[in-house]
């Protein structure tokens, strides 16, 4: 195949299509967070989409588990867009969505550079939400290098240029209430 028509051709994205009981709710809501902080594509009710590669299937992968144990169905599909148009349409909603989370981390160091208050803390936040927003930002919007710069500048102006701001041991980051490190699954059990 020729390289060019390589680039043309639609890219292979990994689907889940699932349905979950309506109660309990905890479950729908559990999954619906989840595939949120993925940042996957909403295709319709019930249908969601990520670029494929083994990361993403792979949590897509967990998802539908959870959902199959909660009692409802899922699948997993893999398959590419008809026309680049459609995909051109589902990269750009996706990162039209990492845009606002991007302007939101640049609107919050501007604030706290403006309160003149110590700003360790809010480069500490806001170096984890940009880590969690680049987990799932798969087509990068210009939004992206001013909300780096404009944390690199709050960490410039509080003294510590690395952002860290303090000497504690990395500890594995955790997005949820319960804090169970991001790379483990929550439904991951040891089976024997």
């Amino acid at each position: 195949m020729p390289a060019d028509r390589a680039v043309r051709d639609p890219g292979e994205w990994v689907l889940l299509s699932y349905r979950l009981p309506r109660e309990p709710s905890t479950p729908r809501i559990a999954v619906w967070r989840k595939l949120k902080r993925l940042g996957v594509a909403q295709l319709s009710d019930g249908l969601v989409a990520l670029p494929a590669d083994a990361r993403t299937r792979e949590q897509l992968e967990w998802i539908a588990d959870e959902a199959i144990e909660a009692g409802g169905t899922a699948s997993i599909w893999l398959a590419r867009p008809a026309t680049l148009t459609q995909e051109h349409e589902l990269a750009t909603g996706m990162a039209d969505a990492r845009a606002a989370e991007y302007q939101s981390i640049i609107d919050q160091a501007a604030q706290a550079t403006a309160s003149g208050a110590s700003t360790t803390t809010a480069v500490r936040r806001l170096r984890a939400e940009l880590r969690r927003i680049g987990r799932r930002d798969f087509f990068p919007p210009p939004e992206r290098d001013r909300a780096h710069a404009a944390v690199r500048a709050l960490a410039d102006e509080s003294g510590t240029p690395d952002g860290s701001g303090t000497d504690e041991p990395n500890q594995p980051e955790t997005d949820d209430a319960d804090g169970v490190p991001l790379e483990t699954p929550h439904h991951q059990e040891e089976k024997s």
